[in-house]
């Protein structure tokens, strides 16, 4: 196919490259997702780089200055506030390395963009602590050869393109080669093939033939081929043993450099990263001048978080319990397997009105489920997801409206927000906290309508008292109370009222301050950091206190919270 040449990039063709390519990904995002493998399935690549590169397209497109080096800064920039996941911290490390080429230029050549893309390979490579082949890395690293060879041959931008892309892709069907995981279940590197329609998006730019209207992936029906083999091939995954995977907990965190109340180093990346290498493996450090995002799988999450507030102030956290994702996928394989043989019924349909819920721990998460949760968001307190986490699961959930219970007031933003991109009606019932959450579904009906859901589960958000009991980061001094780093602090409905030195003494004062006439149920949900007996001895404090007490005890598996408490 031909086009006309163009031998510079422009202001104006670049910002429309990087929106093409967030359209692409965006189009491409669950066909990339299908392609997950390894070694816990996360399931979405295609997402996270959507979303990683969405973000940097909105940074570019807020830019005021007519620069190239200035909009690929505000791209990388934006990939960097907005990167999810392995593959959405690549991608935005590759956007960093070009971004740096290309610092000082107005415009781009061929050869700048040959340079752009070999240092976007670079700065790729060196923020992966074992880089792999058959991976996104192999990708950008073919590309950047050609792009570096054709700008020997030619000043045609669009002909280079041509051949990089060419190239990319020659490099995204080799992977299988270099990763038995994948040739053995007959796929392509899900992060490379992102990676190839971000590069067929420029060059569909720079030859004219990008229509966003019109966007379908190159070789899709290969692509669906090698999609229909991923689930052929489903059974492959579910033989690895979760007790096999040696760390268990898939730890991100961001940090702002120098900022809040914790922070008492000096940022120096050989620093920060030996330390983390010490704490597990795929360990990703990348920065700028003022953020930092982390990468690793541990299992020692807390001291993935501790190290990073020695920095700065947390601005995100995420950690996914990789042994029960893998368990997860067994069990799903189990449950398709027995389907398939007629031994049980199919799922049952999706309620008119979903409710979609907010909470860290699997334990808390399956007492959302029970009451009748549709899908529950991995996340709370400092794992606030974004709206683009609850508009995904409203969207996927296949709902006619939704109800979000955001669990946190730190999320009350983020859902709210989604009441306008959801594309169906939703209604936020602003539960502060995973107490009131549980409360609220005891309103819930699934056959009711949108507006008598909310209503309902709105009233039962006041019937319920709710405590958290965890540990205090730093020394402070609050509403009259010293507070010392590593004292106990018992929170009731958002306020400190107890402090002490000893967890079951702040457990069972917290418990008698929340307690009045009119009190019947005392519910404890234990936490990661605490154990059966230790709720158990809190009933029994309860029953011992107050005979006509009612007591419940739940494991919620939840992080930072060894009890969350609640009295109705």
């Amino acid at each position: 196919m031909t086009s006309k040449k163009v031998t510079t990039i422009t202001n104006v063709e670049f910002g429309k490259m990087i929106n093409a390519a967030a359209a692409m990904l965006a189009a491409n995002a669950e066909k990339i997702n299908k392609l997950n493998v390894f070694p816990v399935p996360d399931g979405d690549t295609g997402t996270n780089m959507s979303l990683s590169m969405a973000s940097g397209a909105q940074y570019e497109r807020d830019a005021l200055d007519t620069q190239i080096g200035a909009l690929a800064k505000a791209t990388s920039k934006g990939l960097l506030m907005g990167a999810r996941g392995n593959s959405g911290v690549i991608l935005s490390q590759i956007f960093r390395g070009f971004a740096n080429s290309v610092a000082d230029k107005d415009t781009m050549s061929a050869r700048d963009l040959a340079d752009a893309l070999m240092e976007a390979a670079q700065v790729a490579y060196k923020s992966v602590m074992k880089p792999t082949e058959g991976t996104i890395l192999t990708v950008i690293r073919e590309a950047a050869s050609q792009a570096n060879q054709s700008a020997k041959e030619t000043d045609d931008v669009v002909a280079l393109m041509a051949a990089v892309t060419d190239a990319a892709q020659t490099a995204l069907d080799s992977t299988p080669d270099l990763l038995p995981v994948l040739k053995e279940v007959g796929v392509v590197d899900s992060g490379g093939q992102g990676l190839v329609f971000v590069l067929r998006a420029f060059y569909e730019v720079l030859s004219g033939q990008f229509n966003e209207d019109e966007l379908t992936a190159p070789d899709n029906a290969e692509l669906d081929r090698m999609v229909e083999n991923l689930h052929a091939g489903a059974q492959a995954d579910s033989n690895l043993d979760p007790a096999d995977i040696k760390y268990g907990y898939c730890t991100e965190i961001m940090v702002e450099i120098a900022r809040g109340t914790t922070f008492d180093k000096q940022f120096d990346y050989q620093e920060f990263y030996d330390y983390l290498a010490q704490l597990g493996d795929s360990l990703l450090v990348i920065n700028d001048d003022e953020i930092v995002k982390v990468h690793v799988h541990t299992e020692d999450p807390g001291s993935v978080l501790h190290w990073g507030t020695e920095y700065g102030s947390l601005v995100k956290v995420k950690v996914d319990n990789m042994r029960d994702q893998q368990q997860a996928v067994i069990d799903e394989q189990k449950r398709q397997d027995a389907q398939q043989s007629g031994q049980v019924p199919q799922a049952t349909k999706v309620p008119d009105v979903a409710v979609i819920a907010v909470a860290a721990g699997d334990g808390v998460a399956e007492l959302f489920r029970s009451l009748g949760v549709y899908t529950v968001i991995s996340g709370g307190q400092t794992m606030n997801p974004s709206t683009a986490d609850i508009v995904q699961a409203i969207q996927e959930s296949g709902a006619k409206a939704a109800v979000v219970l955001p669990n946190n007031s730190n999320i009350f933003m983020a859902a709210e927000q989604s009441v306008d991109l959801a594309g169906v009606p939703v209604e936020v019932v602003k539960s502060r906290t995973v107490q009131q959450g549980l409360s609220a579904m005891l309103g819930y009906n699934p056959e009711g309508s949108l507006a008598d859901n909310a209503a309902e589960m709105t009233a039962l958000l006041a019937e319920v008292k709710s405590a958290q009991i965890t540990q205090a980061v730093r020394d402070t001094s609050l509403n009259g109370r010293e507070i010392q780093h590593g004292d106990w602090l018992g929170i009731v409905d958002g306020e400190i009222e107890v402090v002490g030195k000893k967890l079951m003494t702040v457990a069972t004062d917290t418990i008698q301050a929340m307690l009045d006439d009119d009190s019947e149920i005392v519910t404890v949900i234990y936490g990661q950091d605490a154990k059966k007996r230790d709720a158990e001895s809190l009933m029994k404090w309860v029953q011992d206190y107050d005979e006509d007490l009612e007591t419940e005890i739940h494991d919620g598996k939840q992080p930072l919270y060894p009890f969350l408490i609640s009295v109705e």
